[in-house]
């Protein structure tokens, strides 16, 4: 009996997610702000044991419709010791950025999340995945997001990988942009990314 009501609470939760990630992708919040139009990019599962944090898909992978399938995304997948069939199994990795629509470029880039999708969406999509175990906060937006009153700049929450809440560690973003960032930091490749390897290994594995 025990194992049956815990299958149905499973079945029931997997459901509400599906029908929210639905609600997600016909999201029309922000559609006058978004010069490329609404494409929301989310991968989620209730049994996922790792979320990954990010800020935005960018035009790649908004004309994909897969997140993190550009040069990010293989930076990230390396660093994050797995390879694309680990990583695009929903079971197993969840991608949820700060914002799900690519939301343009500007002249250094691309242009920050949009503010109105992660308070519409993230805590009802993350309310319905109780079996996370490490999440991964990527880049200065989710930052700010995940710590909010923390004055530190990136790079010293980055080194700080011993101090974050328990299941939580902070890493740049893995664009190509940032390469002068990780040939200035030589501590990152050294330190950090082992110990991200152990923890997604772990994560992977519970």
């Amino acid at each position: 009996m025990m194992i049956r009501n815990m299958k149905q609470r499973i079945d029931n939760t997997t459901c509400q997610l599906g029908k929210l990630a639905e609600e997600v992708r016909q999201c029309r919040a922000c559609a006058k702000f978004l010069p490329h139009g609404v494409r929301p990019v989310i991968q989620v599962s209730a049994n996922a044991q790792v979320l990954i944090a990010g800020q935005a898909p960018g035009r790649k992978v908004h004309a994909s419709g897969m997140p993190f399938d550009d040069a990010s995304g293989d930076r990230l997948r390396d660093w994050m010791g797995i390879d694309r069939q680990q990583f695009y199994n929903p079971d197993q990795v969840a991608i949820l950025p700060m914002g799900f629509c690519f939301p343009g470029s500007g002249e250094r880039g691309d242009l920050p999340p949009r503010p109105e999708c992660a308070p519409l969406w993230r805590s009802k999509l993350l309310a319905l995945m109780p079996n996370t175990k490490l999440t991964l906060v990527i880049g200065t937006h989710a930052t700010k997001y995940y710590f909010p009153s923390h004055k530190a700049s990136l790079t010293a929450l980055v080194r700080q990988v011993g101090s974050h809440p328990a299941g939580q560690m902070v890493l740049p973003h893995p664009s190509p942009r940032n390469n002068i960032w990780l040939k200035k930091n030589p501590w990152f490749q050294a330190k950090v990314l082992p110990e991200l390897k152990r923890r997604v290994k772990a994560a992977l594995q519970a």
